[in-house]
């Protein structure tokens, strides 16, 4: 049954890097990132209690941070530089010669 639960896991993960590639906004993008990001950490703990292999917990812990530190790193950069946007041109404050 483990075994199901990571092959499903894996199906998620594969649906979820679809999502990121297609996704029509940045959000959509970030939002398949961080999904990504909760499944890996989900495979990880599955992985070492198939193995035998608790300390696996403590990666898994460590990754979970690091996935949510850098998503709120992403989402603040993105919401004050506007990186989702292409930069356009103010006309008004061109001076004509």
């Amino acid at each position: 049954m483990l075994i199901a639960a990571t092959l499903a896991v894996f199906v998620v993960m594969i649906l979820a890097i679809i999502r990121g590639v297609v996704g029509p906004t940045l959000y959509d993008r970030i939002l398949a990132v961080n999904m990504f990001g909760t499944k890996t950490v989900l495979l990880i703990s599955l992985l070492g209690f198939v193995m035998g292999r608790p300390e696996f917990l403590d990666i898994a812990i460590v990754y979970a941070l690091i996935n949510f530190i850098s998503v709120i790193g992403v989402l603040r950069y993105s919401d004050t530089n506007k990186f989702s946007h292409a930069p356009t041109e103010n006309k008004s404050l061109k001076q004509e010669p």
